[in-house]
């Protein structure tokens, strides 16, 4: 086996570590290809709109500070924003009809308060159907609360079917529980069936 370095001796290129000789580069730098710098032109005068003045207030004199200056006083316009195209169909689909009267807000609250207690009643009918009931056994007997109990009995059997009570009867095992509750040592509550200390 022959090495590179046996053959320097004779004529070969010598190994060097890193070469001492780079070609030109093929990307020259930036600032050599760019062009010399122009001076810019002058700014051309732009046109000078005369001040906006309000008539009613009078001309500030002329002073660094001004006691009466109000940055409300000065016409301040901002270039209109483009519109959505969207909300400019519509509109003109649907123009906006003309803004409701006393009489108008009055049936909307009207409706907004009827339709908010419809929705409780129905909600109270179906989650706490046993109220009703309950109410009828506190009353004298007469004709309505043994109608209302009649028919309270009937609609608490046929909720029952779809277990809607279970909310209602869960809430109060958890109230009944917690009104037990005893430390240890002491008595348990009075009416309570569950005899053992918790």
């Amino acid at each position: 086996m022959t090495d590179e370095k046996d053959n320097n001796d004779h004529g070969a290129v010598p190994l060097e570590p890193f070469p001492t000789h780079r070609p030109e580069s093929p990307f020259p730098p930036l600032y050599e290809s760019l062009p010399e710098p122009q001076p810019a032109p002058p700014p051309e005068p732009g046109v000078v709109l005369p001040p906006v003045t309000n008539p009613n207030v009078p001309h500030d004199p002329p002073s660094d500070w001004i006691q009466t200056a109000d940055a409300h006083d000065l016409a301040v316009t901002h270039a209109p924003a483009r519109e959505n195209a969207l909300l400019a169909l519509g509109r003109f689909a649907f123009p906006p009809g003309p803004p409701p009267d006393d009489e108008g807000l009055a049936a909307r609250d009207r409706r907004w308060t009827t339709r908010a207690i419809l929705t409780a009643t129905v909600f109270l009918l179906i989650f706490n159907a046993v109220s009703p009931l309950n109410w009828s056994r506190q009353q004298v007997p007469g004709w309505l609360p043994q109608t209302v109990e009649r028919l309270s009995t009937v609609w608490v059997e046929q909720l029952s079917l779809m277990r809607t009570d279970d909310p209602r009867q869960g809430l109060r095992d958890l109230w009944n529980a917690a009104r037990d509750a005893r430390f240890i040592g002491q008595e348990p509550a009075q009416g309570s069936t569950d005899s053992t200390v918790s």
